[in-house]
């Protein structure tokens, strides 16, 4: 489990890495441990070989000596046949050699020990019983003594006739040095190989992960930059992966989908904010025409011509009808200012200066003033930087109780980066926490009188420069509102 959860913390490039690096590991073992032993299987079997051609050539070489011998060929005079052979065949061949009789009695050897008088111990009935019985009229005795490894040779003389005289023993001590040294000899030729291969492949494997998972990290790279808000890109690469190319298929027919859901969920918004706009106006415009009805049918109820006081009355009629027109025209004045910016002039302006210049409208003592700088450059249309400065500090002064003593209003502008901030900080009443959300809806006001649509436009306004407005408040202590601009350099 722990293994497991290793692994799945690691990528999938160096996961692919790590299995090729184990798979051709476990393929050089594999490749390498058959190597040696069908190494080692060839070596003794060549050996072996070499040692069976030195068999024959002794055994031609005894045929030769019974074939040019003037002594009966019987197994009595085997030993007179090979007095004096015997120990020639010895020095020739390089090996021991022993002539038993046909009952595994020893008859002649070349050792110089030996002799026909001493005892010497027979052939086991057994190994007589087994070069008799073998096609080959040959068997091979493997025995291990004082760990040195005997061979010996047990197979029959025959005469011209073929007739068995006896049994030609060939002892010989296996010399396990031989494989030793070839086996050693082969292992380093063998390591150095594989070494040189095991650093190609590594480096193989490397290059195949990294190509492997390339087109993956793309694709996981444009998923996370992938954004209902945003236009996103479609993946444009051929992989060489038909798994790879059906997800990068579903890939860009998802941006497909999410490209129509993002344009009909904007559409369903702009038209869930017309209708929630409609309702509002209505709501606006009903408000003034209600108190019209009644003084328009108050007027016509009580009209009298012959009243002495008709003029003053009628000057009460007309000036509440005015009064409730000018609300219609205001509703529908800060609405179309909503619905339709007005025209961006944009120029080069100082914003210092221009916000030092909204503050001159006002006649609060209250209202301070603050920047360490004496320029900040940016592009912005005038009227609408003193229209965001003016509203927020009507805001502020709003905000601010009658009966406060120490009623501030703090205007600063400084400088962070490539950004101009204007913070307006008032120690009003403040906002309260389930209000905060709403803050810049359009239609959403905490005041007695007016729209609630001054935030929601300069919101917009400052959107539409690539700015930000932000706040902090703490309910009983003040509001702090911040607009971030960007700025140009000189």
């Amino acid at each position: 489990m722990l293994f497991d959860f290793k692994m799945s913390m690691l990528s999938l490039r160096i996961r692919i890495f790590l299995s090729m690096i184990v798979l051709i590991l476990i393929t050089s073992i594999l490749l390498a441990s058959i190597s040696v032993i069908q190494f080692q299987n060839e070596a003794r079997s060549y050996y072996q070989e070499r040692l069976e051609r030195k068999e024959d050539a002794i055994k031609e070489h005894i045929n030769y000596v019974l074939s040019n011998t003037t002594y009966p060929l019987t197994e009595k005079n085997l030993p007179l046949i090979f007095k004096d052979k015997i120990h020639e065949l010895a020095d020739i061949h390089n090996v021991e050699i022993n002539i038993y009789s046909l009952h595994g009695k020893l008859l002649k050897s070349s050792k110089s020990s030996f002799s026909v008088d001493n005892v010497s111990p027979p052939i086991p009935t057994y190994i007589i019983k087994l070069v008799q019985s073998s096609i080959e009229k040959r068997y091979v005795d493997v025995k291990n003594i004082d760990g040195v490894k005997i061979r010996s040779s047990y197979s029959q003389i025959k005469d011209d006739k073929f007739k068995p005289l006896g049994i030609l023993n060939l002892p010989y001590v296996e010399d396990d040095g031989f494989y030793e040294n070839e086996i050693q000899q082969f292992l380093i030729r063998l390591s150095q190989v594989y070494l040189f291969m095991l650093i190609i492949a590594f480096a193989l494997a490397y290059l195949l992960s990294s190509y492997i998972t390339k087109s993956l990290k793309t694709i996981s790279d444009k998923i996370n930059e992938t954004s209902l808000n945003q236009k996103n890109e479609k993946i444009v690469i051929e992989a060489n992966s038909k798994e790879i190319n059906s997800l990068i298929k579903a890939y860009n027919r998802m941006v497909d989908k999410l490209e129509e859901s993002a344009t009909m969920l904007a559409q369903s918004e702009r038209e869930q904010a017309w209708r929630e706009m409609a309702k509002q106006v209505a709501h606006e415009i009903k408000n003034p025409l209600t108190p019209m009805r009644l003084t328009v049918q108050s007027f016509q109820r009580k009209f009298d011509a012959q009243d002495p006081n008709l003029q003053q009355k009628l000057g009460d009629y007309t000036k509440t009808l005015i009064q409730q027109i000018d609300t219609m025209s205001a509703v529908a004045s800060a609405f179309s200012n909503f619905a339709s910016m007005p025209a961006q002039q944009n120029e080069t302006l100082n914003v210092v200066e221009v916000v030092e210049f909204s503050l001159d409208i006002f006649n609060e003592e209250y209202i301070h003033f603050e920047s360490d700088e004496q320029e900040i450059i940016t592009i912005m249309d005038r009227t609408q930087l003193i229209r965001i400065i003016t509203n927020l500090i009507k805001n502020a002064i709003q905000a601010i109780l009658e009966e406060q003593e120490d009623k501030s209003i703090v205007v600063a502008v400084r400088r962070e980066g490539e950004y101009v901030h204007i913070t307006v900080k008032d120690n009003g009443i403040g906002i309260e926490t389930e209000n905060t959300e709403h803050i810049f809806e359009p239609k959403f006001t905490t005041k007695t009188s007016g729209m609630g649509l001054g935030l929601g436009i300069i919101k917009n306004i400052i959107e539409n420069y690539k700015g930000t407005i932000t706040f902090e408040t703490e309910y009983g202590k003040g509001t702090t509102f911040t607009v971030s601009l960007p700025i140009i350099e000189k």
